[in-house]
């Protein structure tokens, strides 16, 4: 077991299988040490944990939670792409959608659920740029999508 999913395991998470992709594209593209996952949603055993906006169908509390479980069906996407998550080197970027109702203004606080987790998880490593946007609607009507950057030896 490596060091990432030990200290999953101490958080009380397990390492699901990597999630399908859902169109044509891929889920992970590699150039030099640098990995760019495509956008992964909040799936748990492949259904969606939530459907729908924050503001309305989803609590702030809820999108938090939906975050952590995104992160880790994109650690799942980079262990298929790596083979072993210990080679990550650094979270570089996190890029996050939320589908939002109009007057919702806290994307920020429901993406900290993915950013706080992933510093849990890689401690110092797990520090990383970030943008979190509202957006009216997502594919399948998932209430949040996260793409992320990680360098990797």
């Amino acid at each position: 077991m490596s060091r990432v999913e030990a200290r999953l395991a101490e958080l009380g998470y397990t390492l699901p299988p990597a999630p399908p992709t859902m169109a044509n594209y891929v889920p992970c593209v590699q150039t030099g040490n640098v990995l760019y996952t495509s956008g992964a949603g909040c799936y748990v055993n492949g259904s969606p944990m939530y459907l729908g906006r924050l503001g309305s169908d989803v609590t702030v509390e809820q999108g938090y939670e939906a975050a952590k479980v995104t992160v880790l069906n994109l650690l799942a996407i980079l262990k298929n792409e790596i083979g072993d998550l210990d080679r990550i080197t650094r979270i570089v970027k996190l890029f996050a959608l939320v589908s939002s109702e109009p007057d919702f203004y806290e994307q920020p606080t429901v993406i900290n659920g993915a950013s706080d987790f992933l510093i849990e998880i890689f401690g110092e490593a797990g520090k990383h740029a970030r943008a979190a946007a509202g957006t009216s609607v997502l594919p399948f009507n998932n209430p949040i999508e996260i793409e992320l950057v990680v360098e990797i030896s």
